[in-house]
């Protein structure tokens, strides 16, 4: 079953690339007592995370955090070495935190899972966008299809702050 509005998250330990190297950052370090944007993509530097999905979060980050949103993070079933070389190369440094969820244990403990092993991916995040107050989601936007960044874009989201 999957995660709806109303739920709170699931307790979920990422890893974040710093200067140091990998760190980790459970839930409640990201979530508690925050106003959160948190969307997620199946992958790094895929064509629509990277040309599409990313950039549209990039773009609007001042415009959401206007409306009253602490972080907005991004969150992938990739390493973390992966995120990190991900957010310096898309510019996304100081504007979007970027959490690793390497063994898909987030994704998986929300629901919001597909099988890309066919495409040599292993089981990915779902595409999505949520609202998420003190742990607690408030707006849940989940596309049909990974290849998708309409209803979990950041303009759609900017839209229902």
């Amino acid at each position: 079953m999957s995660i709806s509005v109303g739920d709170s998250l699931p307790p979920a330990t990422f890893r974040v690339m710093t200067t140091d190297g990998p760190v980790q950052k459970t839930t409640d370090e990201v979530f508690k007592g925050k106003r959160v944007v948190l969307f997620a993509v199946p992958g790094a530097f895929t064509p629509t995370c990277h040309k599409n999905h990313l950039p549209g979060y990039v773009a609007h980050a001042d415009a959401i955090t206007a409306k009253g949103v602490d972080t907005i993070a991004v969150v992938s079933v990739n390493d973390p070495f992966v995120m990190g070389a991900w957010e310096t190369a898309s510019g996304a440094s100081g504007k979007i935190l970027f959490l690793s969820d390497p063994d898909a244990s987030f994704a998986t403990a929300l629901g919001l899972t597909f099988d890309a092993t066919a495409a040599g991916l292993g089981v990915r995040s779902q595409r999505y966008a949520m609202l998420v107050e003190n742990g607690v989601v408030k707006i849940l936007n989940v596309e049909d299809s990974p290849g998708k960044a309409d209803i979990s874009g950041a303009t759609a989201l900017l839209a229902q702050l």
